[in-house]
């Protein structure tokens, strides 16, 4: 243990010789949740729409005044013609076009069917897929209202609907994106800050030439790689303690489940990136190749096979055993589990055994790897 203590002391003094890495270590995890957190969302807002007219009623009136009134939606002009929508889209200025043709209101007044047209920038198509499903609604509802003012109009008993739905949404009643994401984030800040910091571990010993004093020491290899992996761990303690009180407190994330288990699966976490971390140092001859064999070969395709951003079900068969390779895919699922929907360590056991033995597996991989002799 008294070996052990110096391999980890000496450790926390090379951190502290660079002052401004504990500002990286600390100050910037809050950041990068802070824009992360407000930038990451599929919800859609103020949809910028201009308008082309051609019938000049009040009932065409009506429907604009409906897009405009909606917080979805959000009128940002009026083009004189079907022709003149292409610079508004082109330049980005609008991202749908209202077209209402010219007998519009006459063939509502007369109970025939009207037409509108919506054209939209497909540009992003995630984000134009859920506008468009936010005009559909709009232009449904209008539509009932419609029906029924005319059958009321006409002294016609409107019969209830056959079927009516009764909608309840569990664990995100506001479908608020930012709620599903933000656990995400703090599982890729996680994964992305202790990698990086361990992953600089036993290759700064090659670079300044002291790897060679540790191997002609008593020092085994469990107590090196033990000794080097400890101080990150606190540091990773302590930046979970940051992030998840930020997540709560800032963004107000309900975290429905236990705050024991948050922690604890947490700890499981850190032993999967600080061995990660400890196995890139330990294949790397530099600095500089460890942190681009982690950001390349690692964190990146972590970050696009993990389903933070993309759903594994809606990826290809061949590429989803590679997902559930992934430890921040089991971490994703705990954190969203825990936060989201309360769910404890019977639901869970799955992801939490799949992430313990991958820990156990990479740091033993780091501890065989790391021989004692110079690279």
């Amino acid at each position: 243990m008294r070996r052990l203590r110096f391999i980890m002391w000496k450790e926390l003094l090379e951190l502290r010789q660079d002052p401004r890495l504990f500002g990286v270590i600390f100050v910037a995890p809050v950041i990068q949740l802070t824009m992360l957190g407000y930038a990451a969302t599929t919800d859609v807002r103020d949809v910028p729409v201009v308008v082309v007219d051609y019938d000049r009623t009040p009932a065409s009136r009506e429907l604009v005044a409906r897009f405009d009134g909606s917080p979805y939606f959000s009128i940002v002009g009026e083009a004189g013609g079907v022709r003149a929508i292409d610079p508004w889209l082109e330049h980005g200025d609008a991202w749908m076009a209202l077209v209402i043709p010219r007998d519009y209101g006459e063939r509502l007044r007369t109970g025939r069917t009207a037409v509108a047209q919506v054209i939209a920038d497909g540009t992003d198509s995630n984000s134009t897929n859920v506008a468009l499903g936010y005009a559909v609604n709009l232009v449904a509802g209008y539509n009932g209202e419609l029906i029924a003012e005319r059958a009321r109009s006409a002294g016609v008993l409107v019969p209830e609907a056959a079927i009516q739905p009764r909608i309840r949404i569990w664990f995100n009643p506001s479908l608020e994106s930012r709620d599903f994401m933000i656990p995400g984030i703090v599982a890729l800040l996680l994964l992305v800050i202790t990698t990086n910091l361990s992953s600089m571990a036993i290759v700064r010993e090659k670079e300044l030439g002291t790897l060679e004093q540790l191997n002609v020491t008593p020092i085994t290899r469990w107590q090196l790689i033990l000794g080097k992996l400890l101080p990150y761990g606190i540091i990773g303690i302590l930046d979970v303690l940051i992030v998840t009180t930020a997540a709560i407190v800032w963004f107000e994330i309900p975290l429905l489940g236990s705050p024991l288990l948050l922690f604890a699966t947490s700890c499981v976490y850190l032993l999967t990136t600080l061995g990660l971390g400890l196995f890139i140092s330990t294949i790397s001859s530099t600095q500089q190749q460890a942190m681009m064999t982690a950001t390349f070969f690692f964190l990146t395709p972590m970050l696009y096979l993990s389903g933070f951003i993309f759903p594994i079900e809606n990826m290809p068969a061949v590429i989803q055993p590679i997902a559930h390779l992934i430890p921040l895919t089991y971490f994703i699922t705990i954190l969203r589990g825990i936060f989201l929907k309360g769910v404890g360590v019977a639901v869970l056991w799955p992801d939490i055994l799949a992430l313990l033995t991958w820990g156990l597996a990479i740091v033993g991989l780091a501890v065989w790897q790391s021989r004692k002799t110079l690279a």
